[in-house]
């Protein structure tokens, strides 16, 4: 299955009451139109992470395809056409990226729209193909990070291969999503001497002066 994920900021005239309105309602109901998709979940970033300025993204976008067939028909659809001319509507099209991804879940824990979600998005250092990339995050840091106890579910969503074909680089080497019950628990779990040796393998696989990462809760749209 392929999962694309998309990252934006909300046009700037538009107050976060007036992008998540229409997020949630117009745009939501087109997308929900679309066919060949089999799942959409709206990530919006939590209103304190505007406390100290303005957070990287307002929001991320996951959509779930069985393969890349199905997503081609999906792109074709009149109906996914309207739905990103409505990108123009509430989304600042200057800061729209996205990635095609495959899931790889490191902890498979049940979660409810109450919790929260760190959704963080690496980049390699040069010194890295992406095959050595993509195999130390998931065979070496995956479970590393898996064990800090407050987490609850944590997903990696790698780019493809195929997205550096030709020379291409995707704007992140993948998503590491990671749920928690509170904000609070979040922050406990930076205690944690697990946590700590997470933050220490970092450079061995990530460009840390490139690392960015929003703080969201889910809406389940599909």
């Amino acid at each position: 299955m392929i999962k694309v994920i998309s990252l934006f900021k909300r046009k700037s005239a538009l107050s976060l009451e007036a992008f998540t309105k229409h997020w949630i309602s117009t745009h939501a109901e087109l997308v929900r139109q679309v066919p060949g998709i089999r799942r959409y979940v709206q990530s919006q970033t939590i209103p304190s992470a505007y406390r100290k300025g303005e957070p990287v993204y307002d929001g991320m976008a996951e959509l779930w395809y069985d393969d890349t067939a199905a997503m081609r028909r999906a792109a074709d659809a009149p109906v996914s056409h309207e739905a990103f001319e409505d990108n123009r509507n509430f989304l600042d099209l200057n800061s729209f990226v996205s990635i095609h991804t495959e899931e790889v879940i490191q902890l498979d824990g049940p979660t409810n729209p109450s919790m929260v979600k760190l959704a963080e998005f690496p980049i390699r250092p040069t010194t890295l193909t992406p095959e050595e990339f993509h195999r130390y995050w998931s065979e070496v840091h995956g479970p590393l990070a898996a064990k800090i106890p407050q987490m609850r579910r944590y997903i990696q969503s790698h780019a493809r291969l195929s997205s550096y074909r030709d020379g291409r680089i995707p704007p992140f080497d993948g998503v590491a999503e990671v749920w928690f019950d509170s904000t609070d628990a979040m922050r406990e779990s930076a205690k944690a001497l697990e946590y700590k040796l997470v933050r220490e393998d970092e450079p061995n696989f990530i460009d840390q002066s490139k690392l960015q990462f929003i703080i969201t809760r889910e809406r389940i749209i599909i």
